[in-house]
């Protein structure tokens, strides 16, 4: 089994920063990616940015340049960093873990989301 456990979020106002970290747990071979996605209120969940266990970063457009992701790979953990906060980055923020469990099997896993506001 793998867990995933996520902290950080909160409540900021426009133009702050937040930082979302997410520790991976349990019986795997390997991490092949972790990322972070995102959901608001009435739209689909999207990436925000992920990270390879090669160190590849993919961020979505909305995102570039405000936001860093970065991993510790003897932690098995992900950070997201969050500067320049705008109301439209407002919802609900869930790591994704896709590990490997056998060399030759992986399987995609969810942290129970967190909370980000940003309002004035």
């Amino acid at each position: 089994q793998v867990q995933l456990a996520e902290s950080g979020g909160g409540f900021v106002q426009p133009g702050g920063s937040l930082r979302l970290s997410c520790a991976v747990s349990g019986t795997f071979f390997s991490i092949y990616s972790m990322g972070w996605y995102r959901q608001a209120p009435g739209k689909q969940r999207e990436l925000v940015a992920d990270i390879t266990s090669s160190s590849t970063t993919n961020y979505a457009d909305s995102v570039r340049g405000r936001f860093t992701i970065s991993r510790d790979a003897a932690k098995n953990t992900v950070t997201l960093q969050m500067n320049s906060l705008k109301s439209a980055d407002t919802a609900v923020y869930y790591c994704n873990a896709v590990v490997r469990i056998t060399l030759s099997s992986r399987e995609s896993y969810w942290g129970q989301g967190t909370q980000v506001t940003v309002s004035s």
